[in-house]
């Protein structure tokens, strides 16, 4: 059995697929999965059960990514595919069966829309794939026996959704007034813009962990998982957090967590003053997001 599964082009709605894809991978343990995906979130899958390949739309003008799809596609008969971007190319594809997500935003979580997908309720969890070697990476660059490490992820993919860089330093005083053993570790993703994001957290915590930038998304989610605690704006690296079963912290602003709250066994999260939507993140306060955090730890400890 062949399927084909059309997931997104941002990483925190490719984790959020990824519930979906297990589903399908537990209902057709033995199908062979092709998976298109921007290639932010290409490196998502590489350790999928039953993966043939991935094929990393890249964007080009007058949507002439989806004729490549297509093209990479059409001389392969589907026994299933699966498009969560809405798009008409499936139709164009034979298949013998067809589940395509409608396009555009709407109310409610998106992952409830992912789940409706396969009438699913509650709808799956996000996951993650690891190897044996991103757990390797993972336990040598996060090394167990220190003290618990607390992931700090100070990025995301516009300036509207970052809570000021400024504020980690306060709030690392007073978690490590309750913590005193705790270890920070930064997380950011590949190139410059990130890093220098990232650079005032690292300047202003010199004792943290530089855990980001290089490492593959399944090094990041292995690394993820083995901290007590992640708190950071809402980003694919939330996201990626949550899925990889880290106690999560989201800080929202001008995003909707309405829609797009973190999702995982132990999640939570802060929402800046005013309407949703619309709300400055800067209005987010060090002692809110100090004290969801406090007890986001409190109702996970060992």
């Amino acid at each position: 059995m062949r399927i084909l599964f059309i997931t997104a082009t941002r990483l925190g709605d490719a984790v959020l697929s990824t519930g979906l894809l297990a589903a399908l991978l537990h209902r057709y343990p033995d199908a062979r999965f092709t998976i298109a995906c921007g290639p932010v979130a290409a490196g998502l899958f590489q350790n999928l059960p039953g993966l043939e390949r991935v094929l990393v739309m890249t964007k080009r003008t007058h949507d002439r990514h989806w004729l490549d799809l297509w093209k990479s596609c059409v001389g392969q008969k589907w026994d299933m595919t699966v498009d969560l971007r809405g798009s008409a190319t499936t139709v164009f594809l034979r298949s013998r069966k067809r589940l395509i997500m409608r396009g555009g935003r709407r109310p409610g979580l998106r992952l409830n829309h992912l789940g409706q997908l396969l009438r699913l309720s509650p709808p799956p969890s996000p996951t993650v794939w690891l190897s044996e070697a991103d757990r390797a990476t993972a336990s040598r660059m996060l090394p167990a026996g220190s003290g618990p490490i607390i992931a700090l992820g100070p990025t995301a993919n516009w300036t509207g959704k970052i809570w000021p860089t400024d504020r980690y330093l306060p709030l690392w005083a007073e978690l490590a007034r309750q913590n005193p053993d705790a270890r920070p570790a930064i997380f950011y993703g590949p190139g410059e813009q990130e890093r220098a994001l990232a650079l005032p957290v690292l300047n202003a915590l010199p004792d943290a962990i530089d855990a980001g930038g290089h490492f593959s998304l399944t090094e990041v989610a292995a690394m993820l998982a083995r901290c007590r605690l992640y708190i950071g704006n809402d980003s694919g690296l939330m996201h990626l957090a949550a899925a990889a079963g880290t106690p999560t912290l989201g800080l929202f602003g001008p995003s909707r967590v309405s829609e797009y709250a973190p999702s995982g066994p132990y999640t939570a999260w802060v929402s800046a003053p005013g309407p949703e939507g619309e709300a400055p993140i800067a209005g987010l306060s060090v002692p809110v997001v100090a004290q969801a955090a406090l007890t986001l730890l409190a109702e996970t400890r060992p």
